[in-house]
């Protein structure tokens, strides 16, 4: 039996079961081997590589600030969305399946770059391969948010979102979640202990059994668990697996011009969801221009813009140096780190102006977490307290070894062009 048949026979077995105390650890059982399965699957499909990697036309250098994915069923107006928001020309038509690679744009929003990637549309089954959707969710799960655009027209009927939920969940990306709050550690020896720290209601009368149970599935026999929320059995399989992402994602639905004005309130009310319309501009303006659709990308991706100073010059507002909540952090330390490493390792300190201070100006450390359009001038330290630095013998030394290398290589050179 192959790996798809025996997770049909397991999904179908979940729908017979009712639900209910005494059904739950069975339940939790058949959901580890499900997701097992799901991922043995995966890494079947990819080759070894765990569905890391992508096709011809989907490897795409990572550049800019962010990185969002358009993801969506066909002509939904992905391409004509990247066109308004980038300049970037994508092909669009009435026919589906118009872009059959990954057409990247960047996107210039209060002096940040925004790489915004054009997928093709996806269909039901892209979890399993079907259309190239193994690449498309592969470049999702590289990116730092998700942008599903949807068809207002045809979500009452098709009801396009669950699909593209469910084949997101099926690949291991997580929507609009955040990692649970468990240790998981394994061990050597000591056999299998679980503890939490609130009650768990989501577990069964038996969390313990649920959990150890759920462990041999995944040939786990030492190891020590510590949940510090209630949580469900999927999550304590994130928790095990280890390889989950935890993605913030943005439902656009698309072509609200063609529903009554109760279709877009009621889809405008549903959680992590705006309307709007590409091509009457209603919530999407031109590249250059300020919308409802880029402050909510923005939102959504975390970014923050810091504006640096000099001692004894003013701040420069021309070009702020981004950091995003995702990839680095906003404090202090992730400033430094994106600025030079040689800044964070001479820091002394950092005098901020801005909402995240108390005062202006507020002497902080590298913990202190910054606001957007802050002002920071960041203290290095002088040579004599750099001199008491442990590590300063090995970093004078450091900096001779390149130097004299780099002049013995100049001197090779020279040499060279003489015998010629």
């Amino acid at each position: 039996m192959g790996v798809m048949e025996k997770i049909k026979e397991i999904e179908a077995e979940m729908a017979r079961t009712q639900k209910n105390k005494a059904t739950n650890y069975h339940l939790g059982t058949l959901k580890a081997k499900l997701a097992k399965l799901r991922n043995e699957l995966l890494v079947e499909q990819s080759g070894g590589s765990g569905g890391a990697g992508g096709g011809e036309g989907f490897d795409v250098a990572r550049l800019g600030d962010a990185r969002v994915a358009l993801i969506g069923f066909p002509s939904v107006g992905k391409s004509t969305l990247l066109g308004t928001l980038t300049s970037t020309q994508s092909e669009a038509a009435a026919y589906e399946f118009t872009t059959l690679t990954c057409i990247p744009g960047t996107l210039k929003y209060k002096g940040s770059k925004i790489q915004v990637l054009d997928l093709p549309g996806i269909i039901e089954g892209a979890a399993h391969g079907k259309g190239r959707g193994r690449e498309v969710i592969a470049v999702a799960r590289s990116a730092d948010a998700i942008l599903i655009v949807l068809d207002a027209g045809k979500e009452g009927l098709n009801r396009h979102r669950e699909i593209l939920e469910r084949e997101l969940e099926t690949v291991g990306i997580r929507l609009n979640q955040r990692p649970p709050d468990v240790t998981f550690t394994k061990k050597k020896t000591g056999g299998i202990r679980f503890a939490a720290t609130v009650p768990l209601t989501k577990l069964g009368p038996e969390p313990t059994k649920v959990a150890t149970q759920i462990m041999r599935e995944y040939k786990v026999v030492n190891a020590d668990i510590l949940a510090r929320e209630d949580i469900t059995v999927d999550q304590l399989v994130d928790v095990i697996q280890g390889n989950r992402q935890y993605k913030p994602c943005l439902y656009f639905y698309n072509k609200v011009d063609t529903v009554t004005i109760e279709e877009v309130d009621a889809l405008a009310r549903m959680p992590h969801s705006m309307v709007g319309s590409v091509n009457q501009r209603f919530n999407v303006g031109e590249a250059h221009e300020d919308d409802m659709l880029k402050q909510q990308m923005w939102k959504y991706l975390g970014l923050t813009r810091i504006y640096t100073k000099r001692k004894g010059q003013p701040p420069d507002l021309e070009e702020p140096v981004v950091l995003s909540q995702i990839r680095k952090g906003t404090s202090v330390k992730s400033l430094c780190t994106n600025v030079s490493s040689q800044m964070l390792r001479d820091f002394n300190y950092a005098l901020v102006w801005g909402t995240s201070a108390k005062h202006s100006p507020q002497r902080c450390g590298l913990s202190h977490g910054l606001d957007d359009e802050d002002v920071v001038q960041i203290v290095t330290k002088t040579n004599k307290q750099q001199s008491q630095d442990k590590n300063y013998q090995a970093l004078v030394q450091g900096f001779s070894d390149k130097y004299h290398k780099k002049k013995y290589e100049a001197k090779k050179q020279k040499q060279g062009r003489l015998r010629r």
